[in-house]
């Protein structure tokens, strides 16, 4: 008997363009959605070009990086780090790799309450999908480190502009006002990220066979034995003259850019002149330094200030995905040439990575057809005002429920923030001073309706990205994840209680 299979990623997102579009004719008020099925995915495609784009140069860049052993070189000396941290009695018995996965889930997390990090994450994963198996875990532990723990801060925001900023300005509440509470509940979701994911990976380290990405993981197992030998440290001439290429160009940024660098952190703006000047410096002195171990630290050494510089571009120049993907790019060509690759040699390789994360991409411009099809047949705002309407008459808490429940639907389809801000915050806002809820509440049911669907719904273009790259089917994530949203989902409403019986700073 012929064992069945599981919906292909590709084939579910269609089937749910094709449901949409059925609840376009039996929805009242809506617009019948028919041939758009099909242009839909073209329109997707064009939507979503800037995170395609992005994607296919992350993927060009990770493979140049990957080809040149240079991760490989990296992962071997992190791996000797911990070997040497359990030597110490007291960090054996917390165990080590759990100190490291708490520090780097709170670090994610923190990107995510702060400022909202959610598609930078995608640069990550390629890092932290082989770091996690090479501990000894599986790629979906990679993926919680980075992807999960960004997105359990961002739902339980502290400073987020793309929500807590937008909402609160709708609503007429003054900008991260509340902000006492909201750091409450983000401190009570991530106890609950980390009891979720240091469970399960102590659950796959003792049994990697358990993980329902045995299979697919062979592809990260295979790309190095981390239990074997080690990686031919070399040196060349090429190496250098990427280090002094990029030196040169780093001083030019610096002495140009320096005095606009300006940290937004909340509603406080901090100039930073000296940011730079430090970042160019220790890329100076650690660049050299690593070029004196060998070619592989040297791209290391690339990478990681790529990173820093995301971070410093993020919050100091607020950089998008065009100035992230131009890093990304320099980081390819670079290191390419620091690995001796001749010019046809960068653009061959980097052609190989594009092809090998196409899929990835592709995907994402598919799913944004699903937020066309619902947007062109006008679905979701009939279901909220009908919805909304409903409430009337109905207890606060059970009126706030609702209001939670309504922005967990809806960002199922509409994973923006900012758009589905711009939608529901509008009605939600005025609607809560007739019921006596307050709009600081109102804003907060909409935080945490926003950010944990994001984790698993298919309209969201950076969960489909995530797990392109990190090769796990869409099926097999929700397999995994379900719980855990529905008991963050569970949570969310335990925490807007307070707002109503409390008299709560800010509320």
């Amino acid at each position: 008997m012929k064992k069945r299979e599981f919906p292909n990623t590709y084939v579910i997102i269609f089937a749910i363009i094709i449901i949409c579009a059925i609840a376009t004719w039996v929805t009242k008020g809506a617009e019948p959605q028919t041939w758009q099925v099909f242009s839909s995915i073209y329109r997707g495609f064009g939507r979503q070009a800037g995170i395609i784009a992005f994607i296919l140069i992350i993927g060009g860049a990770f493979w140049i990086v990957n080809s040149s052993k240079a991760i490989d070189a990296g992962i071997f000396s992190f791996l000797k780090f911990t070997k040497k941290l359990e030597k110490n009695s007291f960090l054996r018995r917390i165990g080590v790799n759990n100190i490291i996965m708490v520090l780097i889930m709170l670090m994610f997390s923190t990107f995510g309450a702060v400022f909202g990090m959610s598609e930078e994450t995608i640069a990550f994963v390629v890092i932290l999908v082989p770091l996690a198996i090479s501990m000894g875990y599986d790629s979906i532990v990679g993926v919680c480190l980075v992807y999960v723990a960004a997105h359990v801060g961002f739902s339980g925001a502290i400073l987020n502009p793309f929500t807590i900023g937008i909402a609160q300005n709708i609503a007429g509440l003054p900008m991260f006002s509340g902000i006492e509470y909201r750091l409450v509940c983000w401190s009570v979701l991530n106890i609950l990220l980390i009891i979720f994911v240091l469970s399960y990976a102590a659950k796959i380290k003792k049994n990697p066979t358990k993980s329902i990405m045995y299979e697919e993981d062979k592809y990260w197992r295979e790309r190095v034995d981390y239990t074997k030998g080690g990686v031919q440290y070399y040196h060349n001439r090429s190496s250098w003259v990427s280090f002094i290429i990029v030196s040169i160009g780093i001083i030019i940024f610096t002495i140009l850019y320096s005095s606009n660098c300006t940290i937004n952190f909340g509603t406080g703006h901090y100039s930073a002149p000296w940011l730079l000047p430090v970042a160019a410096l220790l890329f100076l002195y650690f660049g050299y330094v690593s070029l004196k171990k060998s070619v592989h630290f040297f791209i290391l050494t690339l990478l990681c200030f790529t990173i820093i510089y995301l971070v410093i571009g993020v919050l100091g120049f607020n950089w998008y995905i065009t100035e992230i993907s131009a890093l990304f790019m320099a980081l390819a060509i670079f290191g390419g040439i620091a690995s001796g690759l001749s010019a046809n040699g960068v653009v061959k390789e980097f052609i190989n990575g594009a092809k090998d994360i196409f899929s990835a991409a592709f995907v994402v411009g598919l799913a944004a057809g699903i937020i066309i099809i619902l947007e062109d047949g006008k679905v979701i705002n009939t279901l909220l005002n009908s919805v909304a309407s409903s409430m009337e008459g109905s207890s606060k808490v059970t009126s706030l429920g609702l209001m939670y429940g309504i922005q967990t639907m809806i960002n199922l389809v509409i994973p923006s923030a900012s758009a589905k801000a711009a939608i529901t915050m509008p009605i939600m806002a005025p609607f809560s001073d007739l019921i006596g809820v307050s709009r600081q509440a109102t804003v907060l049911a909409f935080q945490f309706g926003d950010g944990f669907t994001n984790m698993i719904t298919p309209t969201s273009g950076v969960l489909i990205a995530v797990l392109g790259i990190s090769r796990i089917p869409y099926g097999k994530w929700v397999k995994f994840i379900w719980k855990f949203i529905i008991a963050l989902i569970i949570i969310g409403f335990i925490l807007l209680l307070p707002t109503v019986f409390i008299n709560l700073v800010g509320f």
